[in-house]
C-alpha cells in the first residue's frame, strides 16, 4: 500500500459506540460509519474485520490512510475536501493481498419520502418494487438495494456468502418513521443468497430470517433468499390473450378449470420433478387437448414442506424453485396464454407457517401475526394468522395479489380458506376466541382486507378474476363491494359438491330417497357466481379417489362417474376438476409421485372417461346454452325434478338468444325404454353427449344419435318425445 499523508484532523468515534458496532449491537450504523463532516474536511470510518490496512481513494487516487483504532477491524481517519466524498477503499488483508471495494455507508438513503409515507399508511400499491432485494446502480456503482420491515428490531443486518454470513459487517440503516431497514450493498448481484440477521427489541438474537419480499429462494431444505430482479413488464408474447381476457373470464363465458399440483401431475426419470419449461409444453398441451379453458395451480409460492402442497408458504412473492427459476415460471404463464388457457393460482393470505426462517415473530415481536394466540394461531393447521388490522400487513398482502397479476400476468387468484378468515371462532371452542368490537364472531378486519384486495385487483389488473373457497353461507361473497359484498368474481359451491358426492356414493337402489341432494343446489344456485368444484380436497386424507367413491362393480363405477360428470358439466356454474379425475385414477392422490398415467393403456374405461371429459368440455364451450347464463336463473328450468321412483332428472339450459339444450340423467343401472320427455319444441333432437356410448366405455345403449319430438304436450312443455335412457347415464340433447 502506498504511503499517504493523512490530511486534516478527524473526529474520533465514541468508544462505546465502536464497542457496540464491533460486537454487532449497534442499531444506527450510519451514525458512526461512512463519511461524517468535520471542521476541515471529512471523517471516514469503516469496519472491516480482519483487514490490516485501509486506504481511501477518490477517482482512483489515494487521498488518505485510515488508522486502525480498534483491533476488531475498526478504521477511521480524515479525508480532505468540502463536498461529500465519493470514495472507494483499497483494503489490505493478512498475507499482503489487497483489493478495491466500495463502502456501503457512503451512499444516500434508498427509499424516498413518498415511499415511506405510502408505506406508513399502508397504501403503497407497488410495494414489491421498493421492498426486498433489487439490483440497482447508485452513484454509478452496481449493487443491490435491500429493504425490510422490522420496526421493533434493535439491529438488522444483511448476511450472505458475500460477508461470510457475519451480521456485524453490514448492519442496515433504520428508517424510524416507517420501521424499515435499508442498505445498498455494492458488488452484490443477481443470484446471491442472503438472509436478514435480526436482534430483537432487547438485543436478543433471532433465527436468521428469509426476506418476506424475496422474488426467488433456495431449493428446500435450504432456506435463504436469492437476489432476483422482478420480471420485466415487457417481453411478453401474450398481448392477444390479455386484450381478450376480460371477455373470456366473465360470467357468460365457458370456464372449465383443470386443478393441478405441479409436483405430482407427472414426474420425470427417477421420480424427479418436471420443470416449468416441461410444464409449458406437456401440461399446457394436455390441458388444451382436453378442452379446459383454465389451469389452476395449487400454491406455487415458496414453501418449506412438500406435504403442505404449498398451502403453508414462506415466500409469497417467489415462485417455488422446485421447478425452476422465476424466468421459467414467467415463460410457463406465457405458454398458457399462447395456448389460450388462463392461469389461476391458489393464494393463501390467511395464515403462514411457524418455520423459524419465516414471518413468525419476525423482529422479536408478533409483527405479521396477532400476539394473542386466540387471534393469531390456527389450532387445526399449527400456523399463524395474519393481523389484518395492521396497515403494513394489509399492504403486504394486497400488494402481493397485485404482484402476481402485474408481474406474472396471472389471470386470477383462488383465495384459500376464506371461511377461516371471516369467523373469529372458526374451529374454536367458546373460550378460545376474542369477539369483535361489537361482540360478534365476524372478523371485521379480515372482511375489510378481502374487500380492499378485490377492489384493488379489479381496479389495477383489467380482466382478472378472484375466486373464494368459502364453505359457509356468508352472504354476497361474489357480489361487488359497493353493493355490500366481498367483491369476489366467483365462489366455490362447496354445498353442491358435498351433497352431490354423497348422493353418488349411495347405492342406486336407495337413490330414490335422496334425489333432493341433486336438486337442492338449484334453490340457491344463482345467489352467487358459483364454481362447481371436484377438487384435491375430495381425494386425500383417506377419502379415496373419485372413481372409488362410486358404488358397484368396475363397469358401474365408471358408468356412475360418467353420468355424474354429464350432470356436472350441464349444471349451472363454472367447472373445476382435480387432475387424475379426468381418467379415473384408482389410487388416492399422493403428492410425492406422478399420476397413474399408465391406466390409460389398460382397457377401455380410463381412456373412455378421459374422452368423455374432453367431449364435455367441447360441448360446454361450444353450446352457449350450457355456459352463457351459468349465473342467471333465466338459463335454467326443470323439465322434471320429481321422478324419484326412477331416479331420473331432466332440465333445460338456455342462452340469451333462444338456444336451448335438454339434459336427462338416469342414476340407476336399469335402462328405461320409452321414457317420455317434455320439450319446448318439436322436430329432431340430436344426442350431443351420451355418457353410455361405447367410445366412452359404456354399453352403447341410446337413441341412434337422434330422436324426433312430436307436438304432444308433456311435463308442461308443448312437445315431447320418447327416449331410451341408458343405464347410469346422462344424455345431452340439442335441437336440430
Amino acid at each position: 500500500m502506498a504511503t499517504v499523508e493523512t490530511a486534516g484532523t478527524f473526529r474520533p468515534a465514541d468508544p462505546a459506540a465502536v464497542e457496540a458496532l464491533v460486537a454487532g449491537r449497534h442499531g444506527d450504523p450510519f451514525g458512526i460509519l461512512g463519511p461524517h463532516e468535520a471542521a476541515d474536511g471529512w471523517t471516514v470510518r469503516v469496519f472491516l474485520p480482519d483487514a490490516v490496512a485501509v486506504e481511501v481513494l477518490v477517482k482512483g487516487r489515494p487521498v488518505a490512510e485510515l488508522k486502525r483504532t480498534h483491533d476488531a477491524g475498526f478504521f477511521e481517519g480524515a479525508v480532505p475536501g468540502r463536498g461529500r466524498p465519493a470514495y472507494g477503499l483499497r483494503v489490505t488483508w493478512p498475507g499482503g493481498d489487497s483489493g478495491y471495494q466500495e463502502d456501503p455507508y457512503r451512499f444516500p438513503p434508498v427509499l424516498g419520502d413518498l415511499d415511506v409515507h405510502l408505506m406508513r399508511e399502508g397504501s403503497h400499491q407497488k410495494l414489491f418494487e421498493r421492498m426486498g432485494a433489487h439490483t440497482a446502480v447508485v452513484d454509478g456503482v452496481e449493487g443491490t438495494v435491500f429493504a425490510v420491515w422490522a420496526p421493533s428490531a434493535s439491529r438488522v443486518s444483511v448476511v450472505g456468502a458475500f460477508n461470510f454470513w457475519d451480521g456485524r459487517r453490514h448492519p442496515m440503516r433504520r428508517r424510524v418513521e416507517a420501521g424499515i431497514w435499508e442498505l445498498f450493498l455494492p458488488g452484490v448481484g443477481a443470484g446471491a443468497a442472503y438472509k436478514y440477521e435480526i436482534l430483537g427489541p432487547q438485543g436478543e438474537p433471532l433465527p436468521q430470517k428469509a426476506d418476506p419480499f424475496a422474488f426467488h429462494a433456495e431449493m428446500r431444505p435450504a432456506t435463504a433468499s436469492i437476489v432476483q430482479d422482478l420480471p420485466p413488464p415487457d417481453g411478453w408474447g401474450d398481448a392477444a390473450w390479455m386484450a381478450a381476457r376480460e371477455r373470456l373470464q366473465r360470467t357468460d363465458a365457458p370456464i372449465s378449470v383443470y386443478e393441478v399440483h405441479l409436483g405430482s401431475w407427472k414426474r420425470g426419470e427417477g421420480n424427479r420433478y418436471l420443470t416449468y419449461k416441461e410444464f409449458a409444453s406437456d401440461l399446457v398441451g394436455y390441458a388444451r387437448d382436453m378442452g379446459f379453458t383454465h389451469i389452476e395451480l395449487l400454491p406455487v409460492n415458496e414453501h418449506p414442506f412438500d406435504g403442505s402442497w404449498g398451502y403453508q408458504p414462506t415466500g409469497l412473492y417467489a415462485p417455488t424453485s422446485r421447478f425452476g427459476d422465476p424466468e421459467a415460471f414467467a415463460a410457463f404463464v406465457d405458454a398458457c396464454h399462447e395456448a389460450e388457457i388462463g392461469l389461476l393460482l391458489d393464494w393463501v393470505p390467511g395464515h403462514f407457517p411457524t418455520d423459524p426462517h419465516g414471518l413468525g415473530r419476525f423482529d422479536g415481536t408478533a409483527l405479521y401475526e396477532h400476539a394473542d394466540p386466540r387471534q393469531g394461531f390456527h389450532q387445526d393447521w399449527n400456523t399463524l394468522i395474519y393481523n389484518f388490522g395492521r396497515v403494513e400487513v394489509l399492504n403486504f398482502l394486497v400488494a402481493n395479489a397485485l404482484f402476481w397479476m402485474e408481474r406474472y400476468h396471472v389471470d386470477g387468484l383462488r383465495v384459500d380458506a376464506v371461511a377461516s378468515m371471516l369467523y373469529l371462532d372458526y374451529s374454536r371452542k367458546a373460550d378460545e376466541w376474542v369477539p369483535n368490537r361489537y361482540g360478534g364472531r365476524e372478523n371485521l378486519e379480515a372482511v375489510d382486507f378481502l374487500r380492499r384486495m378485490n377492489e384493488e385487483v379489479y381496479r389495477h389488473a383489467p380482466g382478472v378474476t378472484t375466486v373464494a373457497e368459502e364453505s359457509t353461507a356468508w352472504p354476497s361473497v361474489s357480489r361487488p363491494v359497493y353493493l355490500g359484498g366481498l367483491g369476489f368474481g366467483y365462489k366455490w359451491n362447496m354445498g353442491w359438491m358435498h351433497d352431490t358426492l354423497q348422493y353418488m356414493q349411495t347405492e342406486p337402489v336407495y337413490r330414490k330417497y335422496h334425489q333432493n341432494q341433486l336438486t337442492f343446489g338449484l334453490l340457491y344456485a344463482f345467489s352467487e357466481n358459483f364454481v362447481l368444484p371436484l377438487s384435491h380436497d375430495e381425494v386425500v386424507h383417506g377419502k379415496g379417489s373419485l372413481i372409488n367413491k362410486m358404488p358397484g362393480d368396475v363397469w358401474q363405477k365408471f358408468a356412475n362417474l360418467r353420468a355424474y360428470y354429464g350432470f356436472m358439466w350441464t349444471h349451472p356454474g363454472k367447472k373445476l376438476l382435480f387432475m387424475g379425475g379426468e381418467f379415473g385414477q384408482w389410487r388416492e392422490w399422493n403428492h410425492d409421485q406422478s399420476l397413474d398415467w399408465h391406466l390409460l393403456d389398460e382397457g377401455p374405461f380410463h381412456k373412455g372417461l378421459q374422452g368423455l371429459v374432453r367431449d364435455l368440455n367441447g360441448a360446454y364451450r361450444g353450446l352457449p346454452a350450457l355456459h352463457e347464463l351459468d349465473c342467471d336463473p333465466a338459463g335454467f328450468s326443470w323439465i322434471d325434478a320429481s321422478d324419484t321412483e326412477n331416479s331420473v332428472l331432466s332440465y333445460l339450459r338456455r342462452d340469451r338468444n333462444g338456444g336451448v339444450v335438454a339434459v336427462v340423467s338416469n342414476f340407476t343401472p336399469v335402462p328405461r325404454q320409452g321414457y317420455r320427455l317434455g320439450l319446448p319444441k318439436g322436430g329432431v333432437w340430436r344426442e350431443r353427449i351420451n355418457t353410455d356410448a361405447e367410445v366412452y366405455g359404456g354399453s352403447g345403449q341410446g337413441n341412434g344419435g337422434e330422436v324426433h319430438a312430436e307436438d304432444a304436450p308433456w311435463h308442461g312443455q308443448p312437445a315431447s318425445l320418447t327416449l331410451t335412457l341408458p343405464p347410469l347415464a346422462t344424455l345431452v340433447l340439442v335441437p336440430d
